[in-house]
């Protein structure tokens, strides 16, 4: 009696362009941002920001960076938040002219201007009556972490450290909200002098917010618009 042997049935193997076109996936387009879209992201972020800052200041809060350094002064000396903090940027003009670019500068600027203009002008448009330092420090966080992601991801920010940390996750790969929460907890800390502990505690609170939300949602390769 014989006995016959079948061989298991094989699927066609893949050509070689159809494999590698399966192992490779297509080239995400890039799509450039028109002038439109910088305007209204510059001033979107600037104004989340903005609100921040006059949150910031009903509660008795600060912020890390060269705003925080102004919030400092401002509550020392009683000088307008805005102005200080135009003044205390113009010395990261030059490190970002020269090491990220002429456009994220002038955005920058753009920025920064728009920011300092729109602390000036907030309290006369909107007063908030009662606030808690933990309600200000959590929407604080985010408000300010989403603001400077519309900066970020249209080539600009809002000074101070934000270059620095842009630039350290463009050098290093080190994610930009990280190199962030780090400076800005250290300018917090800082405060001990002006600032009762209590507000101390609830601003770097808001640093950890804002820094989270930046490192979950600004990370290198993540986002491909120009």
């Amino acid at each position: 009696m014989s006995t016959t042997t079948s061989s298991p049935v094989s699927e066609p193997a893949l050509s070689a362009s159809a494999a590698s076109s399966l192992a490779a996936p297509a080239p995400v387009a890039v799509v450039k941002h028109g002038p439109y879209e910088d305007a209204q992201a510059l001033f979107s972020g600037s104004l989340f920001v903005g609100i921040t800052m006059m949150m910031y200041a009903q509660a008795g809060l600060l912020t890390g960076s060269t705003a925080g350094l102004a919030f400092v002064l401002h509550y020392a000396t009683g000088w307008s938040f805005g102005a200080i903090y135009f003044a205390i940027n113009i010395p990261f003009y030059w490190f970002a002219w020269k090491y990220v670019g002429k456009e994220f500068t002038v955005k920058t600027f753009v920025s920064v201007a728009l920011l300092s203009l729109i602390t000036e002008l907030g309290p006369r448009l909107i007063h908030i009556d009662y606030l808690h330092p933990a309600f200000a420090a959590i929407a604080g966080g985010l408000l300010m972490g989403t603001g400077v992601l519309f900066l970020a991801r249209h080539k600009s920010s809002l000074g101070g450290a934000t270059i620095v940390s842009l630039y350290v996750q463009d050098k290093w790969g080190i994610p930009a909200g990280k190199v962030q929460m780090a400076i800005d907890c250290a300018v917090v800390a800082l405060a001990l002098w002006v600032v009762p502990l209590e507000r101390v505690l609830w601003s770097i609170l808001a640093a950890v917010v804002m820094g989270i939300f930046l490192a979950v949602s600004h990370r290198p390769g993540r986002y491909h618009g120009k």
